[in-house]
């Protein structure tokens, strides 16, 4: 079955789905409701619901909701977040069709936040123009839109589901299209799941960082996958660092969401001094990238990043934002009184695979939603909450194309299975990674990270966590500017507006 030391495992003969949905996250049980009647299968590495970063978004989904705002106006807003990259049509298009999926998700039972009158409650974040986040509990948005959809897809009978498996590669015919996926579950055998139309919504890449607000198990596979398979990509540099990660020594770190310095609470460091004014005009609800580096800042010198919210929030804390009062107390901090320990997390991968304006990628039979998609939505910097925003419009939108369409199938196809890094090993990449490439980057720091990546090889070849870092420590390493969520200490300035594409492995040169 498996030839040589590439691995390869040839598709059987088993019957052929007609979508295959890889994640479960948002995207992944959005995009298979909305499916509904076609048959599909949903891939979930974990039981539904868990191990999803969609469950941990704590801010909420963006949208223009309110009677005073306007898609127009939160398309600019997301235009003006994303640093000069991003495509003007698709902040268009993501903003409105923004409410409708929201009144999807009212509709599925998300439980949003409702003013006395009845009306959506709507909050400000960084960047926004207009109050327009929509939130549950405060901070529960992530988790009660995955419960709601959890419950919704048990009830579908157009969806199956495979729980415990992940996957490894994609399954590809001689002419490129592809056909599926390699899987390995419970058994540790690898598997093949061939299907018509693949769907890739595994999420991003958060877990290669040692402090990271995602799941550990978010290391990038599907763009190493998608690489290898030869899709386009683009954006790779562009990791976006929560300014607020609760820095109480966690893997993955609590997060205090963007909410909190919307409802006025400020940072602070070990002096006792508000420090953002000194470094943005807009202070603490500067966009997220310059928080970051403000924070980071503030902690390279010695003084450390503390958020007060005891007057903005004091002790309405455990009502309006239960999640991040939970994980401070477990940690004997009373955010009531004390100010919250923060520090920049890996948080948001805004590059990933080229996906055009209904989530296709550039390989015939694969589609992209989400984290893991580059749609030029979010640019340099995305705008806070406009994650779950991307994911529920792409979601429909992939799934309007596909529900009545007349799906090819693949020819004789074959994929591969691949590594998995030692522990130690993965430790030393994520520790790297956030080291050479987090907040603050530099060329020697940059060819550092890529020689151990290289050694790192040695050991396991092939490695999916290798090989998204390599994309990611290569496209910061030739984007010689700073932008966004992309600063280079020894090259500050910024430079054209210019996106960066990664063509395929048969070109493997960086043209921008």
């Amino acid at each position: 079955m498996f030839s040589g030391a590439d691995n390869r495992l040839p598709a059987g003969a088993g019957a052929v789905t007609d979508v295959l949905i890889v994640g479960a996250g948002l995207a992944g049980l959005f995009l298979a409701l909305k499916l509904a009647p076609r048959p599909c299968v949903v891939v979930s590495p974990a039981p539904l619901g868990q191990a999803s970063s969609s469950a941990w978004a704590q801010g909420g989904l963006a949208a223009a909701l309110h009677p005073l705002d306007s898609p127009a106006q939160h398309a600019d807003d997301t235009v003006a977040a994303g640093a000069g990259l991003v495509d003007p049509l698709v902040a268009r298009l993501i903003a409105e069709e923004g409410p409708a999926r929201v009144r999807d998700l009212i509709t599925l039972g998300v439980p949003f936040d409702r003013t006395p009158d009845g009306q959506l409650a709507l909050s400000l974040e960084a960047a926004h123009s207009h109050p327009r986040v929509a939130r549950v509990s405060g901070d529960l948005a992530g988790k009660a839109i995955m419960d709601a959809l959890v419950a919704a897809v048990a009830a579908a009978d157009h969806i199956e589901l495979i729980e415990g498996a992940r996957a490894e590669s994609l399954l590809q015919d001689r002419n490129g299209r592809i056909a599926g996926v390699v899987l390995r579950g419970t058994t540790g055998r690898p598997y093949v799941k061939t299907a018509r139309e693949t769907v890739m919504c595994t999420g991003g890449s958060g877990g290669l960082y040692r402090v990271t607000t995602n799941p550990k198990e978010a290391q990038g596979e599907a763009i190493a996958m998608a690489r290898r398979a030869g899709a386009l990509m683009a954006d790779l540099e562009f990791v976006q660092f929560h300014p607020t990660g609760i820095d109480i020594g966690r893997d993955p770190a609590p997060l205090a969401t963007e909410a909190l310095r919307g409802e006025g609470a400020t940072l602070h460091n070990s002096d006792g001094r508000a420090f953002m004014a000194d470094y943005h005009p807009l202070a603490e609800l500067a966009p997220r990238d310059e928080v970051a580096r403000a924070i980071h800042a503030e902690r390279a010198a010695g003084r450390g990043a503390f958020l007060d919210c005891t007057k903005a929030v004091g002790e309405a804390f455990p009502h309006h934002f239960p999640t991040v009062f939970g994980a401070c107390m477990s940690a004997r901090i009373d955010p009531r009184t004390q100010m919250i320990p923060v520090a920049p997390a890996a948080h948001y991968h805004m590059g990933g695979i080229v996906a055009d304006l209904w989530g296709k990628s550039t390989l015939e039979g694969l589609s992209v939603c989400g984290e893991c998609s580059a749609t030029g939505a979010h640019g340099a910097n995305r705008l806070a909450s406009n994650s779950l925003l991307e994911a529920v419009v792409f979601a429909e939108r992939i799934a309007r194309r596909l529900r009545d369409a007349d799906l090819a199938e693949a020819g004789a196809s074959e994929g591969y299975t691949t590594p998995r890094l030692a522990e130690a090993d993965m430790l030393s990449l994520r520790e790297a990674m956030s080291r050479e490439c987090g907040v603050v980057r530099n060329a020697a720091g940059l060819t550092a990270l890529l020689d151990l990546i290289e050694r790192l090889e040695t050991a396991a070849p092939g490695a999916a966590a290798l090989t998204a870092a390599r994309l990611i420590a290569s496209g910061a390493l030739a984007r010689t500017e700073s932008r966004g969520g992309h600063f280079r200490s020894d090259y500050p300035e910024t430079g054209a507006p210019e996106r960066q594409f990664l063509l395929p492995p048969a070109r493997e040169a960086l043209v921008i």
